[in-house]
Formats: structure tokens, C-alpha cells, sequence
């Protein structure tokens, strides 16, 4: 199996910074393994982007699986925010994919970052947001309708950095040629709804895609940072 994946970011409309990390940030392609990951930090001042780039670094130097690529990068995050009193409360998501050439896609994620599979034409999200209205959500207790004005809206319940142990999503999954993947920040999707992000995944080269998606989020308003990587399936 070969792959070909881009990234890109856009500090959105919006803030006058980026809070999120990627990697890698630059295109590529071929049979792999490949490790793509995108992060969205939290935090009072630079630590949100402090936390991001901190755990994208670790996590991508690291070689163990993903869910030990995330563990460490919890560690590192944690322990800096311990050293540092300025950074104290910092903390990130991130959502992992390591793409194998047997063509399996093995997955780690903490937040709400997402992974989308789009395959046949019909797009599913493959990671769990950790939110409180995601929870709520799945317990009955609110409706889909319910979320945008939601007080509780972009609270997190599992972060990354906030403590010494954390536990993550771990997912495997089988790819065929002709699927595609996103990775992606919360700015892509809190602006443009699944069906959009459908619309424009499915038809493009991944780099193409990638503006596309970004430009689309930033066309509805842009309020957050925006970033994604997307990657297509090959023979």
C-alpha cells in the first residue's frame, strides 16, 4: 500500500496566535510506516502553544507504538508545566496516526481533535471527542441540537499534560485503495459541518484538499485556529 499526505495550518481569523503543532509539516508519500499527528493546545498566554509543540515533539521523536508516543508526550508536557510555574495548567490534545505499508492505520488520540475515514463516499469519524457535551450526548441527556449554545460547549474531560497518567483511545483499522483520512483541530470542525467536510475530502489532491478544507473554515468565520492533514490511499 502507498500513501500520499500534506498538512497545513492557519491561525484562523480570528486569534493572533496558533495554538496548534503538527507534524509533518511538509508533504509526502510512499509506503511508510508514516507518523501523522495533529495537536491543539490550552492554556493562559504561550502555554497553549508551548503544550502543543512540546507534545508533537516528543511524540514524533519517540518510536514506540502510538499509545507510548502519547504517554511519553503526556509525561514531557506535564513535567514542563511542573518546571515552570508560568505554564502551570497547560495541557493539549493530540490525535495520532501511524500508517503502515500493509495498509492498517493505527491510531492514538486524547481531546477533541479528530480523525474522519472517508471511504466510498461516506465520511465517518473514527475518534471519540472527549468533551462534556460529547459525554452528555452519548448518556441522552442533551441532543445534537443542543451543543452549539451548550455552556460547556469546548470543555474538555481528557487532555493531555493536565496529570502524570493518561488514558488514550487506541484504534486499528484496515485501509483499502481509495480511502482517505483527515487528522484535524477543532477549528475545521466547530465551522463547517461533516457533510461539508465530505464534500471537500473527496475530491482533490491531498495538498489541494488540505486549502480547500482551511479556506472553507475561514470562509464561515474562522474563530479558531485551523489545522489538518490529509492523507489518500493508494494501490
Amino acid at each position: 500500500m502507498r500513501y500520499q499526505y500534506a498538512s497545513a495550518t492557519h491561525r484562523g481569523r480570528v486569534r493572533n496566535n496558533n495554538e496548534d503543532a503538527h507534524w509533518p509539516e511538509t508533504a509526502g508519500q510512499g509506503p511508510g510506516p508514516f507518523v501523522l499527528m495533529v495537536a491543539d493546545g490550552m492554556g493562559g498566554a504561550v502555554a497553549g502553544e508551548v503544550a502543543s509543540q512540546l507534545a508533537v515533539a516528543e511524540a514524533q521523536a519517540d518510536d514506540g507504538r502510538p499509545s507510548e508516543r502519547l504517554a511519553k508526550a503526556n509525561a514531557q508536557v506535564f513535567e514542563r508545566s511542573l518546571a515552570e510555574p508560568e505554564l502551570a495548567g497547560m495541557g493539549t490534545t493530540l490525535t495520532l496516526v501511524e500508517l503502515t505499508p500493509d495498509g492498517v492505520a493505527h491510531l492514538a488520540h486524547v481531546g477533541d481533535s479528530r480523525a474522519y475515514l472517508w471511504h466510498d463516499g461516506e465520511l465517518e469519524q473514527i475518534t471519540d471527542d472527549h468533551t462534556v457535551v460529547a459525554e452528555q450526548l452519548a448518556a441522552g441527556h442533551i441532543t445534537e441540537g443542543d451543543i452549539p449554545n451548550h455552556p460547556q460547549r469546548s470543555m474538555l474531560t481528557r487532555v493531555l499534560g493536565i496529570s502524570s497518567a493518561i488514558e488514550v483511545d487506541t484504534l486499528d483499522l484496515k485501509l483499502d485503495p481509495g480511502d482517505r483520512l483527515l487528522i484535524c483541530s477543532d477549528g475545521l470542525t466547530n465551522m463547517i459541518d461533516d457533510q461539508a467536510v465530505a464534500s471537500l475530502l473527496g475530491v482533490g489532491a491531498p495538498e489541494e484538499v488540505a486549502w480547500n478544507l482551511i479556506e472553507a473554515a475561514n470562509r464561515a468565520g474562522g474563530h479558531d485556529n485551523i489545522t489538518v492533514i490529509v492523507v489518500v490511499v493508494e494501490e
